[in-house]
């Protein structure tokens, strides 16, 4: 006899975990604050990786839907100095094993997997509290409750589930980023949809960098950090988003106007994101009735691994449920023991979303021979 199980969260982690219960015939419900699939965005490209993303979608039964939105060439990648000379130029030839995808159409993929009603639309997490003998109440923004004996926290970095378990709590990771794109690139912005060629540009120096993906429909999405204090960026006022661009544009004064055209030359106003972390090594002592996965469990700056880490932590969270179906704790523990040294583990740097901000490969040099160490690993 299965638990049904409650998530908080219908993000990449969250559907995975429901998926999976699906398969295997065990009742969930998941609970979203957006009111509908469609009321926002949901980001940019993801490079899924054969070693955690695919093992999940796998799980979940997915892999021919998934095979059939990956974007073909996008595992190219093009390292350039400052002054636009191509340092690293590595083209997509469908060994990489971390083959890119619109995050919203993964997503998708994974709704349409559910039944219909298995999302509930517009409940906002407001608080949690434990009951005893491993029954928690949910209180939704909207006044209403659900009591359940099997809670799991897919709901990111501000997580409402989290204090039922820990009370650690995200702090800033001394990077933001701030995001734009380029529409109809090769005829409109041809320099800078030729700086980056047909997959991923990485422009990086000491405590800044410019990031630059090819996405679908001859898109350009730049991702601009830098290492500076929040009291920094709260000075910009991004409510004018000229005023805006120019300043952030003016920290890469001197750099190939090819790759500051990637910032000044943005169709939409500049976005930006603070970046937050849980502690390294984050984890608790197991309590009854309830765990974390993605975000809510392990926060941590971009670093490529997020969303394929988010997951792995659903299909291997259902698939222990799975295999205990009397003995929950026993499912909860298998789960968390695995998961706990996996998500200490991942480095600032996997060649994936976004780059960290870490010394040693925030130069260029220092960013290829990290990139070659993980192909000579076969990673």
């Amino acid at each position: 006899m299965h638990m049904p199980v409650t998530i908080i969260g219908a993000g990449l982690g969250g559907l995975t975990l429901a998926r999976v219960l699906h398969v295997h015939g065990i009742p969930v419900t998941v609970y979203e604050a957006e009111s509908s699939p469609t009321v926002r965005t949901q980001g940019g490209m993801l490079d899924i990786h054969d070693y955690n993303g695919q093992l999940a979608l796998k799980a979940a039964g997915l892999m021919d839907e998934f095979q059939a939105i990956v974007l073909e060439g996008r595992q190219a990648l093009r390292v350039l100095d400052l002054d636009g000379t191509v340092l690293l130029d590595k083209a997509d030839d469908g060994t990489g094993g971390r083959p890119e995808v619109q995050r919203g159409e993964l997503r998708q993929i994974l709704l349409d997997s559910l039944p219909a009603g298995t999302v509930r639309w517009g409940h906002r997490a407001g608080s949690t509290r434990a009951l005893g003998e491993g029954r928690h109440e949910v209180t939704f923004t909207d006044g209403s409750t659900v009591v359940t004996s099997l809670l799991v926290g897919a709901d990111g970095a501000w997580s409402r589930v989290r204090p039922l378990l820990t009370t650690a709590t995200p702090e800033y990771a001394g990077t933001s980023s701030v995001e734009t794109y380029l529409f109809n690139a090769d005829t409109r912005h041809p320099d800078a949809a030729k700086a980056v060629g047909g997959g991923m540009l990485i422009a990086p120096a000491p405590g800044k960098e410019i990031f630059a993906h090819r996405e679908s429909g001859d898109t350009l999405h730049t991702y601009v950090m830098l290492a500076r204090p929040q009291d920094w960026f709260a000075a910009i006022d991004f409510t004018d988003p000229a005023a805006a661009t120019a300043r952030i544009a003016r920290e890469f004064d001197g750099w190939a106007p090819e790759l500051t055209a990637l910032i000044t030359d943005g169709d939409t106003p500049p976005v930006l994101r603070a970046q937050y972390a849980l502690p390294a090594e984050h984890r608790w002592d197991r309590v009854s009735g309830v765990t974390l996965i993605g975000d809510a469990a392990h926060l941590a700056p971009p670093n490529g691994e997020g969303a394929n880490l988010a997951m792995l932590d659903g299909a291997e969270l259902g698939e222990a449920l799975a295999a205990y179906p009397d003995d929950i704790e026993a499912a909860l523990t298998e789960y968390e023991r695995a998961m706990f040294p996996r998500s200490a583990q991942v480095g600032t740097f996997e060649g994936g979303e976004v780059l960290g901000m870490d010394a040693e490969y925030n130069t260029a040099q220092g960013l290829i021979n990290m990139i070659n160490m993980i192909t000579e690993k076969g990673q």
